[in-house]
């Protein structure tokens, strides 16, 4: 096996293995300094204001097949389709949305989906290292 891609095994693995602690509580303070806690699975019926998952949670959900039922491939399907243009970070961000993990206004912003691009892009560099 080659190392580089022992090491992005190692690395889906470690993420697949802590995506649990995303959604569980956190803790955080509010402008008075007040410790508060945060259950993300209540989130978006409990809050006013809603912050959403990050770019990398939204690629990761994809590649994990957490979006299948929204017409995403998962896995090694969800990278080829990205690379040959068939599947583009709105596709990604648009199912997400659809599968209510995402309000609609991060469609319209270029930042977000550039930043899901960008972790698109990075589960199909394997920066192949032969020794």
């Amino acid at each position: 096996m080659k190392f580089s891609i022992f090491i992005d095994s190692v690395l889906i693995v470690g993420s697949i293995a802590l995506l649990p602690a995303i959604g569980g509580a956190q803790t955080a303070t509010n402008n008075s300094g007040k410790l508060i806690t945060i259950n993300y699975n209540n989130l978006f019926t409990h809050s006013v204001n809603v912050s959403y998952l990050k770019p990398f949670d939204v690629a990761f959900l994809a590649y994990q097949g957490n979006l299948k039922s929204q017409g995403i491939p998962s896995g090694s399907a969800l990278v080829s389709q990205y690379q040959i243009g068939k599947l583009t970070a709105l596709d990604v961000v648009k199912a997400a949305v659809n599968a209510k993990k995402l309000p609609a206004q991060v469609l319209n912003d270029t930042g977000y989906l550039n930043a899901v691009d960008s972790q698109l892009t990075s589960f199909g560099n394997t920066n192949d290292l032969s020794y």
